[in-house]
């Protein structure tokens, strides 16, 4: 009840957004392509009584974009439809803003997408982190900091769109571009890829990304952070997911590296990638609802399955919670050729651990042949609460039968690489930090060469000696645990 209670409240709020308009620019009404900034304001009074007036901003993009703007933290904003950030223009986002997508569905759904050549600068910090979240949820930026009353409870999902960030890194998919899933096809500002691997979108750090996930039509629901064809050259750290109607992150190829990701109660995959993803990541952190999907859904290409570059991102320190997920719930699967690397990783709560596909014909290119080739590794990572199959070579379909000796090769491999499966409890009581000293302190891997990875004597993303302190106060997970 309290939970509908602020959601009848928000919308009391968007009545008043309406009501209480006072500085709609009016110049800008007589270009029809021109982007709508509607500002109004609401006295606000928080859970502890201290009363705020909040200024708001109703975005609406005809097609020039936001221009090249600040988004400033004593004010909050409202996403009306899909706003862009268009080629050649930067959208800066202090630490402490608060934006939030309008309710609507199909192509009306509200999303805040980065177009190829555009750049943005959403910088939050562990105090003042940024909120991207719905108009349900009464929480606001203002001159004292951000205010609310209260949070919206998990299971509210697809109350708007997400956040999409495209680029001009190379995909694997002919002719070598495409148009991102979660918005209309007829919107070119939605294409991505091209051949600058190093390509920089800009920076996202500390931000919350809530309640999204709208449908916009036959089951095409927007991720909660979606990037496509997204270069090494930006900067992704510290950002969580949560309560998104579909997948928490996606990647739909390119090269951009990313640490400290937080995917928590997303309806679908908490991390999904496709057609030629190459990032190095380390520190994700995955908590799923028991009707949720895979905690890694890996797919090499679509069209066609086999080209390259083939999708290899290495990930190490993860941390995947299933929490119960139903009958035949994987902890990753990888298929249509994807590669992958995962290691000093732990996986818990899934009904089976990991699969690879396999179509039954080496001369046919396949996860198993990426697997048979080093091109997809699983080393020194524990599963522990993990039902049943920690490791298996998973046919297409029904027609095609797995030879013993392939899934006997399989099973050698995963016990020589130094992976561990756990029956008993390892965890501390707050269900996500394991016991100093025990199995994650024991048997690492050495990370791969270079500066991006952080060298640290644990397996998972969350350290025993001090628990999961980098996710405090900026997640809404937070919160919950």
């Amino acid at each position: 009840m309290k939970n509908l209670t602020y959601f009848f409240f928000a919308l009391v709020l968007c009545a008043q957004f309406v009501a209480c308009n006072d500085d709609d620019e009016g110049t800008m009404a007589t270009d029809p392509t021109a982007t709508i900034f509607e500002r109004s304001s609401i006295d606000f009074i928080d859970g502890t009584g201290v009363e705020s007036t909040i200024q708001i901003v109703n975005i609406t993009d005809r097609g020039q974009g936001t221009g090249s703007v600040t988004l400033s933290n004593d004010t909050t904003y409202i996403l009306n439809g899909f706003v862009f950030v268009n080629e050649g223009q930067t959208l800066t986002i202090e630490p402490g803003t608060v934006i939030k997508g309008a309710e609507g569905q199909g192509e009306d759904a509200a999303a805040l997408v980065v177009a190829r050549g555009a750049m943005i600068d959403a910088c939050g910090t562990a105090d003042n982190p940024i909120i991207f979240t719905s108009v349900a949820e009464p929480i606001f930026a203002s001159s004292n900091g951000i205010v609310r009353n209260g949070n919206l409870d998990a299971n509210l999902i697809g109350l708007w769109g997400g956040l999409i960030v495209l680029g001009e890194a190379t995909i694997n998919s002919t002719p070598g571009t495409s148009a991102v899933e979660g918005i209309p096809t007829d919107e070119t500002r939605g294409n991505f890829g091209g051949s600058n691997d190093a390509d920089n979108s800009g920076k996202l750090r500390y931000i919350s990304v809530r309640h999204g996930g709208s449908d916009i039509g036959g089951g095409n629901e927007i991720n909660g952070v979606t990037f496509g064809g997204v270069g090494s050259g930006t900067t992704v750290e510290f950002v969580e997911v949560f309560g998104n109607r579909d997948d928490g992150f996606e990647w739909f190829g390119g090269t951009v590296n990313t640490k400290n990701l937080v995917s928590a109660f997303n309806q679908d995959d908490a991390f999904d990638y496709d057609i030629g993803w190459r990032g190095n990541n380390q520190f994700w952190l995955a908590f799923q609802r028991i009707s949720a999907d895979r905690g890694g859904e890996h797919d090499g290409g679509t069209d066609p399955e086999t080209a390259s570059p083939f999708a290899m991102p290495f990930i190490a320190n993860a941390s995947f919670f299933g929490l119960g997920s139903g009958e035949g719930k994987r902890a990753i699967t990888f298929r249509d050729n994807a590669g992958g690397h995962y290691l000093n990783s732990i996986f818990s709560g899934y009904e089976n651990g990991v699969d690879i596909e396999y179509l039954g014909d080496e001369t046919v290119e396949d996860s198993h042949n990426r697997f048979l080739a080093g091109e997809l590794t699983f080393v020194a990572n524990i599963l522990t609460d993990v039902a049943q199959n920690p490791f298996t070579i998973a046919p297409a379909n029904d027609d095609i039968m797995v030879p013993q000796a392939v899934q006997d090769d399989a099973t050698l491999y995963f016990s020589n690489q130094g992976n561990t499966t756990v029956s008993d409890p390892m965890f501390m009581a707050d269900g996500v930090t394991p016991t100093p000293g025990g199995v994650a302190n024991s048997g690492l891997t050495t990370n791969p060469a270079g500066s991006f990875f952080t060298t640290v004597d644990y397996k998972g993303a969350v350290n025993p000696s001090t628990g999961p302190t980098w996710i405090a106060g900026w997640t809404r997970l937070s919160e919950e645990l």
